[in-house]
């Protein structure tokens, strides 16, 4: 499950385009912070999650998150600033669940081949018509598929592209967009699959004399009702709306956003809060928000702020220019704790939290805050090379901190009283894991 959004200039206090995403998979499904830079392809077929299908003759420079098993991506940018994220939709159309395109594929393979948001969304839906979608999306729950949609922004505008197996609507955003795993666009629409109303009105789901609505017509009531995703693009509206025009550091609060404080992550059942920490296997095991990115278009350039950590309530948003992107370490993370791994490292520290959240959270915002601040006061401030040091030096920075406080942690003995089956859930976790608090 997951929770994306996109304010356009008319939205945002600096007249940029600042899109987030919370990336919430299962809780030891690390997630991998990479950069591919552009290249030009010798070899003619391409090596996706589940296919091959032809590669393209060269392709543009990405920075991507994506969990460490699959080829695609859940969320990223690329050299021209076009910057996407999609979420698992539930609809009434089947599921292809042997080899096919995911929409993490395509998501990566948009990046690749588009140097605007108009055609990124020409390269999926032709994805769609030539590939189609599905594929095994769930890591430890080998039966868990879905369709998909996007968000999908540039410089200038940005579209959110809904589909339903091979078919598709899509709908030019004005000023503020955000989705979670739920149809949203319903009558009106700006582009569409030709056969997308008369399929519905074959099928049964448009009834004659109604006007079409796409999330009416193909919507699965079950898994969109209880994945809770009408509570999380509810709540991430009134946070946008509150804030009246949104700036970076708003942006990493709404993905922070966990309703009413204190926050105890073992007092709800279900996935509505936007910060998704994983409580329980059955309604909550594929709900932890693995890695967290912000995006700001802006004219001095292109920086997605990213943590390359799961749970952005504990993590550190660090920034990277994408004309010049570096990366402090680029080790891929495993299905196993690894000292060596950025996101690993960090797990410590979210999970320790965890045991007394509402106290241990405390220990670490003040700096937390600060430290963003800082960065992006200096960052906006700086050109070409400075922007490049800034970025190694927070990576660095940050690693610091996340052994501080981990130090601090690991000499306070918890104060909460959490639930016995919460407890029972992460002891799991962390066996499987093989980390040790």
């Amino acid at each position: 499950m997951c929770d994306t959004f996109v304010a356009l200039k008319s939205a945002t206090v600096d007249g940029s385009v600042i899109f987030g995403k919370n990336s919430d998979r299962e809780p030891n499904e690390a997630q991998s912070l990479e950069y591919h830079p552009a290249k030009n392809n010798e070899q003619k077929n391409l090596d996706c999650t589940y296919l091959t299908i032809p590669q393209v003759q060269s392709t543009y420079g990405i920075l991507i998150c994506r969990p460490f098993w699959m080829w695609g991506a859940e969320m990223g940018i690329n050299e021209h600033g076009v910057t996407m994220g999609n979420e698992a939709v539930f609809t009434k159309m089947p599921l292809e669940k042997g080899n096919a395109l995911t929409g993490m594929d395509c998501l990566r393979l948009a990046l690749e081949r588009s140097d605007s948001s108009i055609k990124a969304l020409e390269v999926i839906t032709e994805l769609l018509a030539d590939f189609g979608q599905g594929g095994i999306c769930g890591y430890e729950d080998k039966s868990f598929a879905y369709h998909n949609s996007f968000i999908i922004a540039d410089p200038k505008e940005a579209w959110v592209l809904e589909t339903a197996g091979h078919l598709w609507v899509a709908k030019k955003v004005e000023d503020y967009y955000t989705i979670s795993n739920g149809l949203t666009i319903g009558k009106e629409f700006d582009l569409s699959h030709p056969d997308l109303v008369p399929f519905a009105r074959k099928k049964g789901w448009l009834k004659k004399g109604n006007t079409f609505h796409f999330a009416d017509c193909y919507s699965d009531w079950f898994y969109t009702t209880f994945s809770r995703c009408a509570l999380r693009r509810n709540r991430s509206g009134v946070l946008a709306g509150s804030a009246k025009k949104l700036d970076l550091y708003s942006a990493f609060s709404l993905l922070r956003d966990h309703g009413t404080e204190p926050y105890r992550p073992d007092s709800h059942f279900f996935m509505n809060q936007l910060c998704a920490h994983s409580a329980n296997s059955i309604a909550r095991h594929a709900s932890q928000s693995v890695g967290s990115m912000v995006a700001h278009l802006s004219d001095n350039g292109f920086t997605a702020w990213v943590t390359g950590t799961s749970a952005p309530c504990t993590a550190l948003f660090k920034p990277i220019d994408i004309a010049d992107a570096q990366l402090l370490e680029n080790k891929i993370p495993g299905k196993v704790f690894d000292a060596d791994s950025l996101w690993w490292r960090h797990e410590k520290l979210h999970r320790s939290i965890l045991q007394d959240y509402a106290n241990r959270i405390k220990i670490i915002e003040r700096e937390q805050r600060e430290f963003e601040k800082t960065l992006i006061n200096s960052f906006s401030t700086s050109t070409g090379a400075e922007k490049m040091d800034i970025t190694l030096k927070a990576f660095k920075n940050a690693d610091a901190l996340t052994t501080k406080w981990l130090t601090k942690l690991n000499s306070s003995t918890p104060l909460s009283n959490m639930s016995w089956l919460y407890h029972r859930y992460w002891k799991k976790q962390n066996r499987t894991a093989q980390i040790t608090l």
